[in-house]
């Protein structure tokens, strides 16, 4: 009897330490960020925000879904054509689970440019159209997200 209560205690507390890292590893924290600026130092500064709170989240065991929102003159550090980041990006989209950075771009933007250029715009790879940026941010935050802009 005995030897089955302490395996049964051993039992508990190992089913109880699982079980509190599969809690801490479960916690979602969402940031979106918006960039509206055609300014790599303002980017850079967003990118490097998004990578540090995703570093700090992985450091306590902690997921985190960090969302940069490129609007207006600010798509163009999303557009494969005139985007000084483009490789930072394209790293960042790798970041692995359960933790990641995305990006989206306004597509009232996206169609204003294109009609102004009168071409198609090719958007950095991962990157989400949202119709417009504006709603995106607003939708975010009633979800719970944390909103800041560099």
């Amino acid at each position: 009897m005995r030897r089955f209560l302490r395996r049964l205690v051993a039992a508990a507390g190992l089913l109880l330490a699982f079980t509190s890292y599969g809690s801490a590893a479960g916690i979602q924290h969402h940031l979106v960020i918006q960039v509206d600026q055609n300014d790599r130092q303002t980017m850079d500064f967003a990118l490097t925000n998004a990578t540090d709170v995703v570093a700090y989240y992985r450091s306590i065991n902690q997921a985190v879904v960090v969302e940069i929102m490129a609007c207006g003159p600010g798509l163009h550090m999303l557009r494969e054509d005139t985007s000084p980041v483009k490789e930072r990006i394209k790293h960042l989209i790798k970041i692995p689970p359960p933790s990641k950075i995305q990006f989206s771009a306004c597509n009232n933007t996206k169609e204003s440019m294109e009609k102004k250029e009168g071409h198609p715009l090719e958007l950095l790879p991962g990157t989400t159209v949202v119709p417009l940026g504006m709603v995106r941010l607003m939708e975010l935050q009633e979800q719970g997200w944390s909103y800041v802009r560099p």
